[in-house]
């Protein structure tokens, strides 16, 4: 079953009708202020085409982590507040999820308004995906549209349920990731190029698989390089390694080998005395990795190779640094990737998490073909894994 035939908000008619719509409005807070409303923003063309259409909307997300009860910490107020600055009219804000302030708010919303459902954690069965519950959301509205990417891995009532008693659609942030992830693993423009970094092979020894069988080059970097290079018989020094998935690290690059994918690797490292920003550095080559030292970024011959390998590639995916971005010492490797895959003139995709933090905070977002805006979820996706959030809408 393909992703990439869901119905969007494009294919349903919604004039006159209840739509549900599950946003990611999981913003970062201080003292009950919003810091960052990039999330709240992103999810406006899905909000303004319904409410274009002569849609009665009805909007729900989770924020923060309330375990199942009633938190005025975790209300969804400010996120009314900003909602209401945005759209240019009150949005107004139910005091429950489903109960009886929910219901009233859902019977009386008019053509072209939206409400806001409280937190929807709130509520024990929320992330139970509980029966009960899914209905209780399904009754309120007509339709359910999901547009919460970072939330589409996680198989809840409001992300998935629901789905079961409503005709359903993805709306544009869900839409964007199934074309650029959904489209480079199904049918990518080629050369595809990988990029993985991070520090565990664990975190992605899924993603490595699904990988190998679609990608024409394959580039570790970041602390999971380090188990590679163990694999091929190198001291790592006091570098991240872990022991016990060092046969798999072989097996993974035998197999790359027999498929006849690029498998690379660095050849050089920025290896430090100690684990802290402005500790002691040197280069060294990757099979020289001194006893005492740790690697904490690629070398310069490294990016190059890197960089080359990134020149001419169809489609590029991107998930995690290559070395202590956040480090200015340690941070050259990650600037350099990202300035090649900026530069590559491909289709870029970059994975959530620390590698689109990186490419905002180096400036590089521009000129990327698409960002995720789900670390946990992208993921997943690029592993193969079917998403809940995805599985359960209706096919075109």
């Amino acid at each position: 079953m393909s992703s990439l035939n869901k119905k969007t908000v494009e294919d349903i008619a919604v004039k006159g009708k209840k739509v549900l719509v599950r946003c990611d409005f999981n913003v970062k807070m201080e003292n009950g202020v919003i810091t960052s409303d990039k999330r709240i923003v992103a999810s406006l063309p899905t909000i303004k085409n319904l409410l274009d259409n002569g849609a009665k909307v009805i909007l729900c997300s989770h924020l923060g982590r309330p375990k199942g009860e009633f938190n005025p910490e975790f209300s969804m107020a400010p996120v009314a507040a900003r909602l209401s600055e945005l759209l240019g009219f009150q949005v107004k804000l139910a005091s429950d999820v489903v109960g009886e302030s929910a219901q009233a708010l859902a019977a009386e919303v008019k053509e072209g308004e939206a409400i806001l459902l409280e937190n929807v954690r709130f509520e024990k069965g929320e992330t139970k995906n509980d029966e009960e519950l899914s209905k209780k959301f399904a009754a309120l509205a007509d339709i359910f549209v999901n547009d919460a990417f970072g939330s589409a891995h996680r198989a809840h009532s409001s992300t998935a349920g629901v789905a079961d008693y409503l005709p359903s659609a993805v709306g544009y942030l869900i839409q964007k990731e199934i074309q650029f992830i959904g489209g480079a693993l199904e049918n990518p423009k080629r050369p595809l190029v990988a990029i993985l970094g991070g520090a565990k092979v664990s975190d992605k020894i899924g993603v490595i698989e699904n990988l190998i069988d679609k990608c024409d080059t394959l580039i570790i970097g970041g602390g999971m390089a380090y188990t590679f290079m163990r694999a091929l018989g190198h001291s790592v020094g006091t570098s991240i390694c872990e022991e016990d998935k060092v046969e798999l690290a072989k097996s993974l690059m035998a197999k790359a080998e027999e498929k006849g994918v690029k498998f690379l690797i660095p050849q050089d490292n920025r290896v430090g005395k100690e684990y802290a920003p402005d500790t002691e550095n040197m280069l060294v080559n990757s099979d020289e990795i001194p006893d005492g030292w740790m690697g904490l970024d690629i070398g310069p011959a490294t990016e190059a190779l890197f960089s080359d390998a990134v020149k001419g590639a169809g489609t590029v995916i991107w998930n995690g640094p290559m070395g202590v971005s956040e480090w200015e010492n340690f941070a050259s490797g990650t600037i350099a990737v990202a300035k090649a895959v900026a530069e590559s003139g491909s289709i870029s995709i970059i994975g959530g998490g620390d590698s689109a933090a990186a490419v905002k905070k180096l400036g590089f977002s521009e000129k990327m073909s698409h960002i995720s805006t789900g670390g946990g979820a992208s993921l997943e996706y690029l592993e193969g894994k079917v998403l809940p959030g995805i599985a359960c809408i209706d096919e075109k």
